[in-house]
């Protein structure tokens, strides 16, 4: 409300600072959510944000056009659904329509976002960008932050820091396709998945990836969240459990929702998990859950 009383003045101001390439990001104010994971959001003031909302805009269309299809995380016709979907159509492949035994190999990178190397990501981006006042505005919005180190991390909470992760793990991608031509993978922000018939494969791959992501991006795989597993003992991917013939939703997931759902909620938090348990088998807690619903006349 303070940015748009003085909207003109504030904007003229911006546009010179860049102009003249006096802009200086701004400091983050900090806060913090449970969804249900403890995370620390960074915010930046208003017109630190105009330029992310700008720089998103402007760089968009041209990595999208370069992402591989099955990257899911914050990008346009993509997200968790269709992640799961591709799950799903995936795992029947390889299983030939669950006749054979399919296992998932399952990891998530430590610590992500703290962990990303500012100069490589400055570097990626300098081999696809040739726009000397784009790379300027993006230098400052990557050197603005760091959480422990510096130079190291971006802040979860700018819209830019989307578009740069993935960015920064398309070099991961595009390893995967191209360096270890693995078919059936998945990534969703710095969780992924490999699908196949044969284990021995699967735990083939780990060193190579590994090595790949301790070298060329200084990251490193969540040790006590690497699993290889059958796909007939269920896999648990992105809030689900995956089964052959069924998805169920995580044990933790239903206690929190009939917790949230027990006393007097919200109309949005109820139509919130209507959303939610129509993607999978739910009649169960559903039924439960209905109790609130008809007490409450929704």
């Amino acid at each position: 409300m303070e940015f748009k009383m003085r909207f003109s003045e504030n904007i003229l101001k911006l546009y010179r600072e860049l102009f003249q390439k006096t802009y200086v990001h701004g400091s983050y104010s900090e806060f913090h959510i449970s969804d249900p994971k403890f995370r620390t959001i960074h915010k930046a003031a208003v017109r630190d944000r105009v330029i992310h909302h700008l720089l998103h805009r402007a760089l968009y269309p041209y990595f999208e056009g370069r992402f591989i299809y099955d990257s899911y995380a914050c990008r346009k016709n993509k997200g968790i659904h269709r992640a799961l979907s591709r799950f799903d159509v995936f795992a029947r492949r390889v299983s030939k329509n669950n006749t054979r035994t399919c296992y998932v190999l399952k990891c998530d990178i430590k610590k992500f976002f703290a962990s990303v190397d500012q100069s490589i990501l400055k570097n990626i981006l300098e081999w696809h960008i040739d726009n000397k006042n784009i790379l300027w505005f993006l230098r400052q919005v990557i050197s603005s932050f760091h959480i422990v180190r510096p130079g190291f991390g971006l802040p979860l909470g700018n819209l830019t820091s989307q578009l740069l992760a993935n960015i920064y793990l398309h070099e991961f991608d595009i390893f995967m396709k191209q360096g270890l031509r693995v078919k059936y993978y998945i990534r969703y922000a710095d969780d992924f998945v490999i699908l196949s018939e044969n284990k021995t494969y699967l735990e083939e791959l780990l060193p190579n990836i590994r090595v790949f992501l301790s070298d060329n991006l200084h990251l490193s795989l969540h040790e006590n969240k690497v699993s290889i597993q059958s796909y007939a003992s269920g896999v648990d991917f992105l809030g689900w459990i995956h089964f052959p013939y069924h998805r169920q939703i995580r044990a933790v997931t239903k206690r929190r929702i009939l917790k949230n759902l027990s006393w007097y909620p919200r109309s949005e938090t109820i139509n919130s998990y209507r959303g939610l348990l129509k993607h999978g088998n739910t009649h169960a807690l559903q039924k439960q859950a209905g109790l609130v619903f008809d007490f409450l006349g929704f």
